[in-house]
């Protein structure tokens, strides 16, 4: 099957197994393996990405159905070798620990402010209720989002 995309600003025409999911897409033809698999269900979010300023769970999407969207994934945060503000705010507020869950949870956070340029705190629960973090406790990760949009 033949597959056109955007993934991260760049044009991609693929042929692929139409079995495929989005997540093997990614990490297995572009190389781009910041997108984690963690549970391969779509319960822990560590395979989020932001797919047309939505973030998804790219383990539920197959591959067929990112068929002319735009993906962005974690490599697509820093820009010419300097870090995104919520990602240093991740960093700041020390909401990054194992790191296994950051990448999910930073496009999730990332969907939010784009959408939402200045959410509450429950509006931040509400957007990362779908990624898991075993180490943080999400405070910290809460307070990092607050302090990323009030840079805007």
């Amino acid at each position: 099957m033949e597959l056109d995309m955007i993934v991260n600003e760049v044009e991609y025409h693929l042929d692929i197994d139409p079995r495929l999911r989005l997540l093997d897409v990614l990490r297995d033809y572009l190389k781009l393996t910041g997108t984690k698999e963690g549970c391969g269900e779509g319960e822990c979010g560590a395979c989020t990405v932001i797919m047309d300023d939505l973030a998804v769970n790219s383990c539920l999407v197959l591959a067929h159905q990112a068929r002319g969207k735009r993906i962005i994934t974690i490599e697509a945060l820093e820009k010419d070798g300097e870090l995104d503000s919520l990602q240093k705010a991740f960093i700041d507020h020390g909401a990054v620990q194992c790191g296994y869950c950051t990448p999910g949870m930073l496009m999730s956070c990332k969907a939010l402010l784009i959408k939402n340029p200045n959410p509450t705190e429950e509006e931040i629960r509400i957007a990362i209720e779908g990624n898991l973090c075993r180490c943080t406790g999400y405070t910290k990760i809460i307070r990092a989002v607050q302090e990323a949009a009030a840079q805007k």
